[in-house]
């Protein structure tokens, strides 16, 4: 049998796409954006970093507040329920101890001295509340009228213990009365910062503020992600509704 000695080929259909043999089609070209789409496109990736940037924050800020959060959490719940009546809770009752401590050989001259030296001599810690100096003065004693010595008064308070000195200038010691405070009621003084110094009002402050700023990103991140927006605005006017109400009963 005797081959051809050329092969004709006939013309390509122009309507008609030519698959390769791997069976994946050749790309299309390009088609040149116009400004309405790279506008569109843009503010799709501000958008989508924006919500990058509020997830991060939200995040993190959680992540910072979350110990804190659980400890003030707690006891906001103890300090909405200490009130008496059939919801009270009780955050336990204080030790008391009472002494006479006996006075310096350096004379005390106030009140406020007298709270110092009491704070070296018993090792106490805690702010010095504001003193009370009741000067001398005569007082009725049955048919007779006679002299009442100046006295002073001191509380120093802390967290886990409160104390309380009274002192009648002529006497020769103070009586101290210690209240030793509950591991709830020790919690519930941090939650109010009874006798803290500065920086724990401070760290306190930051972190209501970091509340604040959980609560922001919060509401952020609900109304970029979710497009029904009526029903956030429902929940959020019915909140603050039910809380009105409530506070009013």
């Amino acid at each position: 049998m005797n081959a051809p000695e050329s092969i004709e080929l006939a013309p390509a259909d122009p309507a008609v796409t030519v698959v390769p043999a791997g069976g994946a089609r050749p790309a299309k070209p390009a088609r040149p954006m116009d400004d309405a789409e790279r506008a569109m496109r843009r503010q799709r990736s501000r958008r989508a970093n924006f919500i990058k940037w509020l997830r991060k924050v939200h995040g993190w800020v959680g992540l910072w507040g979350a110990v804190i959060g659980l400890l003030f959490g707690t006891t906001g719940f103890l300090l909405n329920h200490r009130a008496a009546g059939p919801l009270k809770v009780s955050s336990g009752e204080p030790q008391v101890e009472q002494m006479q401590v006996a006075l310096p050989a350096d004379k005390l001259k106030s009140p406020v001295e007298m709270a110092h030296w009491l704070q070296r001599e018993l090792k106490l810690d805690g702010r010095v509340g504001r003193p009370r100096r009741e000067p001398a003065h005569p007082v009725a004693w049955g048919d007779r009228s006679t002299m009442q010595p100046e006295f002073w008064q001191v509380s120093i308070m802390g967290p886990s213990k409160n104390v309380q000195a009274e002192y009648w200038v002529g006497n020769g010691f103070v009586s101290v009365k210690v209240s030793h405070n509950a591991f709830l009621a020790t919690l519930n003084n941090l939650h109010k910062g009874v006798g803290l110094s500065l920086g724990w009002v401070l760290f306190v402050d930051a972190f209501a503020g970091s509340l604040i700023l959980l609560s922001l990103t919060g509401v952020l991140l609900w109304t970029e992600l979710n497009k029904r927006r009526t029903i956030g605005v429902v929940l959020v006017l019915g909140s603050i509704g039910a809380a009105v109400v409530c506070g009013m009963m």
